[in-house]
């Protein structure tokens, strides 16, 4: 009799691997580092504020391991500060979440300084990070958070298209500069999802009414992708996830 095993492709267990998150500490970084430490990787969350910090981890060791850090990745120098620490605090790593990121506006509508930071902290950082994994691994995944906002070109939000749109081709380069190496690279792009990020223009009652009418999506929604990604065997590598919720108004 065929067993389901001759049907299905393997499936990796993340038990014992170890993950850096950035933005672990709120949002969709928050659910991928719960959902990885549950299935039992030991993860490191880089935030920046101590009592989301506190939060965060609580909830990551109620159901496995983790540790954390308060850095400022809009700086470079604290990238790779973050790393060494994570480093340290889990004996290396082999899983890279680039996460970390603020909404961003019209290039008209923001001044230079508010510019510089959101280029520095949403796609700075992104780089850097990618490329001191590329230094560190001999095998592993590097895994972007993305946005279906690189699909939304309208007038309020230049800035921050522009961003997800550069992380699109920087993903796919980054695949085939990094594979040989042993290394995946995926981009995850999240529709609308709840999270401190949507406010204040979407408060916290309004994003509960919208996740149950299926017009936005949890960030443990996001996770799941995430997981999915991750646990396909090494031969195969899923490029971009884009996940949207069924009720959109999005390009």
């Amino acid at each position: 009799m065929t067993q389901i095993s001759d049907a299905h492709t393997e499936r990796l267990s993340l038990a014992g691997r170890r993950a850096i998150v950035t933005g672990g500490t709120t949002g969709i970084g928050r659910a991928i580092a719960v959902l990885l430490a549950a299935e039992g990787a030991r993860v490191y969350l880089v935030g920046t504020d101590q009592a989301h910090l506190d939060d965060a981890l609580a909830r990551v060791r109620e159901v496995g391991d983790g540790e954390g850090g308060l850095f400022d990745l809009s700086r470079p120098d604290q990238v790779g500060a973050a790393v060494d620490a994570a480093g340290a605090a889990l004996g290396g790593y082999d899983v890279v979440v680039a996460n970390a990121a603020e909404a961003a506006g019209g290039v008209t509508e923001m001044d230079e300084a508010a510019l510089l930071h959101a280029i520095a902290l949403n796609f700075t950082h992104y780089l850097l990070l990618t490329q001191r994994a590329a230094c560190d691994l001999t095998a592993g995944d590097v895994v972007m958070i993305g946005s279906t906002s690189a699909y939304a070109l309208g007038p309020h939000s230049t800035v921050y298209a522009g961003i997800k749109s550069g992380l699109q081709g920087f993903s796919i380069a980054l695949r085939r500069e990094l594979g040989p190496r042993g290394v995946r690279v995926a981009l995850v792009e999240p529709g609308l999802t709840g999270s401190d990020m949507q406010l204040p223009d979407i408060p916290p009652e309004r994003q509960r009414d919208m996740i149950a009418e299926e017009k936005m999506l949890r960030a443990e929604d996001i996770a799941v992708g995430v997981h999915y990604l991750l646990t396909q065997p090494r031969r195969a590598v899923i490029q971009r996830l884009t996940i949207s919720p069924r009720v959109t108004d999005e390009g």
